[in-house]
């Protein structure tokens, strides 16, 4: 009886060191997965980084106004003129997203002149 114990025992103490030989091994391959994807963050972000700012190169005004200048023509561009805008009586709201009437709950405070709303907004000096 007491070598069955003495072999079970050991079958025992063998399985665990298995075990945790295997749970070793799997933490190993997870930390070097989490390490491969933080180096492929990084090297998304520089990326990323790179494109932002050939952005920014790319959309200059005075670069932008250089092309519109040459390709005026070819393009069929035409000068912005202010009747090119609306007014906000003009936009056709669908039914889902028209503005709530003034003095409605929940809509802005018109004012006394007429339908022009109040902004959250800072105002901008000029």
């Amino acid at each position: 009886m007491r070598n069955f114990l003495t072999v079970v025992g050991a079958l025992v103490v063998i399985a665990l060191g298995y075990w945790a030989y295997s749970q070793n091994i799997q933490t190993q391959q997870a930390i070097r997965a989490v390490e491969r994807l933080q180096r492929n963050i990084v090297v998304e972000r520089e990326r990323l980084a790179m494109l932002r700012a050939e952005w920014a190169y790319l959309n200059r005004p005075d670069r932008l106004r250089e092309l519109v200048d040459l390709n005026f023509e070819r393009l069929n561009l035409f000068p912005m003129t202010p009747d090119q805008f609306a007014v906000m009586d003009e936009v056709i709201w669908r039914p889902d997203t028209a503005p709530a009437a003034p003095g409605a709950p929940g809509a802005p405070e018109a004012e006394a002149e007429g339908m022009s709303y109040t902004s959250s907004r800072p105002e901008v000096p000029q």
